[in-house]
């Protein structure tokens, strides 16, 4: 197949599962009209990927591909990590009843967390599953059918939605309650502290950064200690939430010399994070104690790139994007790193984390990407 296919080539089906729990769920299968005999998986813990750049990629290639949500699409109120594994277990077990030689998982920055956690989870014994949640709820993952997938494909992916967070949160806050409260020695905003406004380049020495980071890791603790408080309180059954302030601090947005790569001045939420730290743009803004626990603590989280990916054992593939601002290269090492499987390779290709080209005018990141992602598919299942 040659350039993008006409809605002529492809097959649509619109689906809607069940999954182990009772949630419900929808997805997409596209297939070229002759049929293929390799499916990709897209799917994130909380975006819709339907629209995903890499599915007419893909399907140009020849691929079938599933696009999927989760139970809990585009907010991070709700997310529980341990019951976004049972909506991908519904989705592999879908495609298992349509009879695909080959399932690959491929995983877009938080997606590639997600299907690392289910491919370790899905590769255990039944009775070595998790079997609840950080806060205790249970969750059935022993008796929960989680068909292995044949290898994975991890785009852009960031360590995991709490240690994320825990580089991202601004540590000088002092009280939880007051969007304004500020420790002006954690400032990272503050000139005196080393920070250049656009479009220089910060500049944080070593003392201040190791203080910075150890006063992330106390405010994430800090955090645990006040979920866990609202869930033992006597009316924990109240839908209470969390507002987490100001969550778009990480130096090494806005000091270019840390773990340098290709990246631009900026975070992931755009060109002036100083800005943007104290607007509604950022991570788990509003979330229950309980999706906070399971996803956005550095602490109790067990959906952790480094430590879910020794339990991928197939054939792998990371695409680090050179100008990525959520993977940075030691990001993309360690996890190249920590992957369980033999067959594994670690692309370098230029882009953006969400695939846009490095600069106006040159071939995006996405379009790259997929066609490194299309030959390394095609020499292990064409």
């Amino acid at each position: 197949m040659t350039g993008t296919p006409s809605r002529d080539e492809v097959a649509t089906e619109v689906v809607e599962l069940k999954t182990h729990d009772g949630a419900r769920v929808s997805g997409i299968l596209r297939a070229p009209a002759g049929g293929a005999p390799v499916v990709a998986s897209l799917m994130h813990p909380r975006q819709d990927v339907t629209h995903h750049l890499l599915v007419p990629e893909l399907l140009r290639r020849g691929y079938a591909v599933w696009t999927q949500t989760s139970r809990s699409p585009n907010n991070d109120i709700s997310l529980v990590h341990e019951q976004a594994l049972l909506d991908v277990a519904a989705g592999q077990q879908f495609l298992v009843s349509r009879g695909y030689e080959a399932r690959v998982t491929v995983g877009h920055s938080g997606g590639a967390t997600l299907f690392a956690f289910y491919q370790q989870e899905a590769a255990r014994s039944p009775a070595k599953r998790l079997a609840a949640t950080p806060s205790g709820r249970p969750v059935d993952l022993p008796g929960a059918e989680m068909p292995l997938p044949h290898s994975a494909v991890f785009l852009a992916p960031h360590p995991g939605p709490g240690v994320l967070l825990q580089r991202l949160i601004d540590p000088s806050v002092t009280d939880e309650s007051d969007p304004r409260s500020i420790d002006a020695a954690l400032d990272l905003y503050a000139p005196e502290n080393g920070f250049v406004p656009p479009p220089g380049s910060s500049s944080f020495d070593q003392e201040f950064l190791t203080r910075y980071r150890a006063a992330q890791v106390q405010r994430i603790k800090r955090l645990d200690r006040l979920a866990r408080e609202h869930l033992e309180s006597p009316d924990a059954e109240l839908a209470k939430v969390m507002v987490v302030y100001r969550t778009d601090a990480e130096p090494r947005s806005v000091d270019l010399s840390l773990d340098p790569n290709d990246r631009p001045y900026g975070s992931l939420f755009g060109r002036f994070p100083h800005k943007a730290n104290h607007r509604l743009p950022g991570f788990t803004r509003v979330t229950t104690p309980e999706a906070w626990l399971s996803s956005w603590s550095a602490t109790t989280s067990r959906a952790d790139l480094i430590r879910n990916a020794p339990g991928v054992t197939s054939p792998t593939l990371l695409v680090e994007l050179t100008g990525d601002q959520a993977c940075f290269p030691s990001d993309a090492k360690a996890i190249h790193g920590a992957i369980g499987a033999t067959d594994k390779t670690h692309a370098r290709i230029p882009g953006l984390h969400f695939g846009q080209p490095l600069n106006r005018g040159e071939t995006s990141g996405m379009a790259l990407a997929a066609e490194r992602i299309g030959r390394w598919l095609a020499a292990r299942f064409d």
